[in-house]
């Protein structure tokens, strides 16, 4: 018998679900695609359209596999975070998952630190996030319903994150843990391998305990698979379930950051700078905070970035294969010309700028206003240009974050992990280390490293492996050294990059006070 892991990594555009062995290896593989609903504020997705999704996937993958069902040992489930949907007893969604893109409980959140001066510190100690007064966490998301939904937040079991709600559907267990539930800024994390919910925390939010989903520890073991879902999945109803993480958490396990000195970059939907820490800790200066890691106890950074390579599919679909009154030019394959592109285009795109704050900036300064734009165009800009700049925009503006994810977790990381669907593209990993000017290690199969790592996890609390796999199970598949030739290009760009947001964020507030 080789075990196996169904290993589920539900993004924010869709669920990709890996078979993955002991050793690393991905039997079968699939994604699928999960439509999004936005306007003004409001940025929600159908729960039954996720789940249909999930199963979809996991169906080809088992078909696709060719491994018994009796050796597939566990079902694990990373995902987007700080989004939220409220299921009854039967997890059944009473209403859309409100995303992190959502910010209509805002309001709520602010209401917080009216009511209670002492709240931002209190939430600091405790917790050690605060309620974002943009509303784009899941408490905002929770008093929303309370407040504006509240036939449905009356009738709510629970509320749940999209890895909760998955778990919930296959094992029929509602729980969270320290991972899972941080994004409703409700948990004492000051010890995050004893998981519990703060009553100060509750009672300052006006959230009654009831309805939020019980707590178990990290990497818990839910049960097993409900026998129906068992059957229409092709599974073994004696497969375990273990508690999910959040995707960024996810990474930061399989980019092995957990090691000393070790440092990541992750960007799929958004992007990250991943790295572990000694003890819980904030610095809101930069918005950059600890969350519970993965590993029972410990604790690892939060700095999330803003968008990473979601500005680069915005710009291929709507606007360079764009279809409209102007004309027609969709195209079925928009990405498969960026690497010929990053090959012919040289670096810094001819002195354009590209900037990627197309839903706001996060850290090192986050401004919910900021959005995106080229600056510098000239009649001898081209597509590519453009192409090329976007990718280095979001480079530039992970560079921008390092220092202070560095001094965050107390050290200098001699060359950065890389992971994320932009790590599949070379050319991209290698404008990685000429703006970041240190070594990158891109990481082979990246788009499924969140996969891998949650096996990991599974296989560990199993007891048949252990961290020190790592490296079999998420290797590395080429370094990219920066180049000499291109830095003083760079160091301009980024310069000016700064310079830009200094400037133009007061022009982001004036247009965008509405927003």
């Amino acid at each position: 018998m080789t075990p196996y892991v169904l290993s589920i990594d539900l993004g924010t555009s869709g669920p990709k679900v890996a078979l993955v062995a002991l050793d690393g290896r991905v039997a079968a593989a699939r994604a699928g695609s999960v439509t999004m609903q936005r306007s003004a504020r409001r940025a929600e997705q159908d729960p039954d359209e996720i789940w249909r999704a999930v199963c979809d996937a996991v169906r080809a993958v088992v078909a696709a596999g060719g491994v018994p069902a009796a050796d597939v040992v566990a079902v694990t489930c990373a995902s987007q975070y700080f989004s939220l949907v409220p299921v009854d007893r039967d997890a059944n969604p009473l209403a859309p998952l409100v995303t992190w893109m959502d910010s209509r409980g805002a309001r709520y959140n602010l209401e917080i630190y009216e009511r209670h001066p002492e709240a931002f510190a209190l939430w600091a100690e405790i917790h050690g996030m605060v309620p974002l007064p943009s509303g784009a966490d899941s408490l905002a998301h929770l008093l929303y319903f309370q407040h504006e939904r509240p036939d449905i937040y009356e009738r709510a079991h629970c509320f749940l994150e999209p890895m909760d709600f998955v778990l919930a559907r296959l094992c029929a267990t509602y729980a969270a843990n320290p991972c899972s539930a941080f994004a409703m800024l409700l948990t004492d994390n000051r010890e995050p391998s004893i998981p519990r919910y703060d009553d100060q925390l509750l009672a300052m939010a006006g959230v009654e305990r009831d309805k939020l989903p019980p707590l178990v520890p990290v990497n818990a073991c839910l049960g097993t698979l409900r026998p129906a879902v068992a059957a229409e999945l092709g599974l073994a109803s004696a497969t375990r379930v273990f508690a999910g993480v959040n995707d960024t958490q996810a990474a930061s396990i399989g980019t092995a950051t957990f090691r000393s000195g070790t440092g990541a970059l992750n960007v799929g939907t958004t992007a990250q700078v991943l790295a572990h820490v000694s003890a819980k800790r904030s610095d809101f200066d930069y918005e950059i905070v600890s969350m519970p890691s993965p590993l029972a106890g410990r604790h690892m950074a939060m700095a999330e970035n803003g968008l990473g390579a979601k500005p680069l599919d915005h710009f291929l679909r709507n606007i360079a294969f764009a279809s409209d009154a102007i004309a027609d030019h969709r195209c079925d394959h928009p990405f498969a010309g960026i690497e010929a592109v990053l090959r012919d285009v040289q670096p810094g795109s001819g002195n354009v700028l590209f900037l990627p704050w197309l839903t706001g900036s996060g850290a090192p300064v986050g401004s919910t206003k900021a959005r995106g734009g080229f600056l510098n165009l000239s009649l001898e800009t081209t597509r590519e240009h453009m192409v090329r700049a976007v990718l280095e925009g979001c480079a530039l503006s992970l560079r921008w974050l390092l220092p202070a994810v560095e001094r965050f977790a107390d050290r200098k990381f001699a060359a950065l992990r890389f992971s994320g669907g932009a790590a599949v593209s070379d050319g991209w990993a290698q404008i990685m280390a000429d703006v970041m000017q240190r070594p990158v290690l891109q990481l082979a199969d990246a788009r499924h490293v969140n996969n891998r790592a949650t096996a990991l996890l599974a296989f560990c609390e199993l007891g048949m492996s252990d961290l020190d796999t790592v490296d079999r199970m998420c290797p590395i598949r080429r370094e990219y050294e920066p180049r000499a030739e291109w830095r003083e290009t760079y160091d301009l760009l980024f310069e000016q990059f700064v310079a830009c947001f200094e400037q133009l964020e007061p022009v982001f507030r004036k247009l965008n006070a509405e927003a």
